[in-house]
């Protein structure tokens, strides 16, 4: 009799508990915020690595965005002449990270004020462009401008696109995740590594824990 006592009040706390979690997921669930954030700031193996480090944010897609070209390959957009723009396409939890968050690091981690241009990477596919999805996101990227310009953050002017976000067409596979895939690659020793580098001490309490 008292083992099946024991054995009842198990089952209870066990049941309880699954019940708890269970709540607690759910409850989780209901306060995430899925948004979108598109942006070009040059080579997107280089942007892919930095926020896919960023705590908040879900997903990073690198693609091509902004051009006149329907499905356009990486040969197509390297001639320059599509318009398109080497970009990555944000999934992130807005109840963990805003999008003014986003802009700061976007900004923080390249050159906002070379028309076409980011270090080495030349063509209008490495521009500094904001594709928002809707009017508030405008209205963030356009004050957050101001404000880096009257604070004279920046030595230049800020050339940085603001535009409506267009069709966004997803890279070949081989350019995602590019650098988590290829850390000895050359480019991403020389190129990717310092700049990752100076974004982790920079931004180190707004890292994912792995």
């Amino acid at each position: 009799m008292k083992k099946q006592l024991i054995l009842l009040a198990l089952t209870f706390l066990v049941t309880n508990n699954m019940l708890s979690q269970s709540s607690l997921i759910k409850k989780s669930k209901m306060n995430t915020k899925i948004e979108t954030a598109t942006l070009a700031n040059g080579c997107f193996w280089c942007t892919e690595a930095i926020f896919q480090r960023l705590k908040g944010v879900e997903t990073v897609k690198s693609g091509y965005t902004g051009g006149k070209l329907i499905n356009p390959t990486y040969n197509d957009i390297t001639t320059g002449l599509t318009e398109h723009a080497e970009a990555i396409q944000i999934k992130f939890d807005a109840s963990e990270i805003s999008f003014q968050e986003i802009l700061e690091v976007f900004f923080s981690t390249h050159d906002p004020t070379t028309k076409n241009k980011q270090g080495f990477d030349v063509g209008t596919q490495y521009r500094s462009a904001i594709f928002y999805h809707n009017e508030t996101q405008k209205l963030i990227a356009e004050n957050f401008i101001k404000e880096l310009t009257e604070a004279h953050v920046f030595e230049n002017k800020i050339v940085t696109e603001i535009s409506k976000a267009d069709i966004f067409y997803i890279a070949e596979e081989y350019h995602q995740n590019y650098y988590n895939n290829n850390k000895t690659q050359g480019y991403c020793v020389a190129v990717i590594n310092p700049k990752l580098d100076k974004f982790l001490k920079k931004f180190k309490n707004k890292l994912k824990e792995n």
